[in-house]
């Protein structure tokens, strides 16, 4: 099969690649859609030690099944794969999993090849007149669900549903809309980058401002690095919740001091559950989540271009969509 491989730092090859056999209990599945996400940036610039090269990167993807009882099967891939077994998965936290495996990250391949190996619990099926494209955002909206579900379970009953969003990215927008649907009406995203800034106003009608001169009782840091996590603990209220959702880096900038004397509630917010993914999949299925028409389409083939475009600011659109190529 063909691949986009990461072969090096700032170095993707589209090249063959050895098709996947699928393991006990596992189905082949046909990628037709395949999304770049920030993890996979880091990754390319070597930022990202559970990412070392060579690895075919991607976790963010829809296709359709290949052979079996399913061939043929529309579906969006968890690619999340956990052990069931122990204390977190048997609760319902699978993301909490110590054993947890993920596409993309070593020993599983990932989903920027035409072909791809997952466990049938981990595949949602997807309805006739649902894109591939839309599928494929299962995966960063369910993060973006997921840290939304946690802030507002967070949230004291007597505060104002108002949150301000750190990022203007995918995960940002896609936090925006899952709060929305989650009844907070109210949502700014905090967006300096121009063109993402004018194309979140513009394309997806969003409330954005370039830096943010306002608090709310929600803040969600959707980017992750010392200056946004100094920015929420500014900006959150009294008694307010802060979710950290971005891995930009693991430096200082969260304001101990006042989130104690406040008693601001800081989340920190990985992956999801199971459950979290199958609600964000019928959210999508079902419109709760607007049109999701936000996304740039390139083949598989211009992958190492869309990254080079992305790390340059080049890119509007939250979301490049990988499509490979079947012949």
């Amino acid at each position: 099969m063909k691949a986009l491989v990461y072969d090096a730092v700032e170095t993707l090859v589209y090249r063959d690649m050895p098709d996947p056999v699928a393991g006990s209990g596992e189905h082949l599945i046909r990628i037709e859609a395949s999304g770049i996400c920030g993890s996979d940036m880091h990754a390319f610039l070597g930022h990202d030690a559970r990412r070392p090269s060579p690895l075919i990167l991607g976790h963010e993807a829809a296709g359709t099944i290949v052979g079996g009882d399913h061939d043929g099967k529309r579906v969006t891939i968890n690619p999340l794969v956990t052990c069931l077994n122990c204390a977190a998965c048997k609760a319902g936290r699978e993301n909490l999993c110590p054993n947890r495996q993920i596409i993309s990250m070593q020993p599983r391949e990932g989903a920027f090849a035409q072909f791809v190996t997952m466990p049938m619990r981990n595949l949602v099926d997807v309805p006739a007149d649902v894109s591939f494209q839309k599928a494929a955002l299962a995966e960063p909206l369910a993060v973006s669900w997921h840290a939304a579900r946690l802030v507002i379970e967070a949230l004291h009953a007597s505060m104002d549903r108002r949150a301000i969003v750190i990022g203007g990215g995918a995960i940002g927008l896609a936090v925006a809309l899952a709060l929305k649907a989650m009844k907070v009406d109210e949502v700014t995203i905090v967006e300096p980058n121009d063109i993402r800034r004018a194309f979140l106003i513009e394309r997806c009608g969003q409330v954005a401002v370039d830096t943010a001169t306002s608090s709310a009782p929600i803040v969600v840091d959707a980017v992750g690095y010392g200056a946004t996590r100094a920015s929420a603990s500014a900006i959150v209220e009294a008694g307010g919740v802060i979710a950290h959702v971005g891995l930009g880096d693991d430096g200082p900038g969260l304001d101990v001091r006042r989130t104690t004397l406040q008693e601001i509630t800081f989340i920190g917010t990985y992956t999801y559950t199971a459950q979290d993914f199958r609600d964000t999949a019928a959210a999508i299925f079902d419109g709760r989540l607007g049109a999701l028409d936000w996304t740039e389409t390139r083949g598989l083939a211009d992958g190492h271009q869309a990254f080079l475009d992305i790390r340059a600011g080049l890119v509007a659109a939250p979301k490049i969509i990988l499509e490979p190529e079947h012949v």
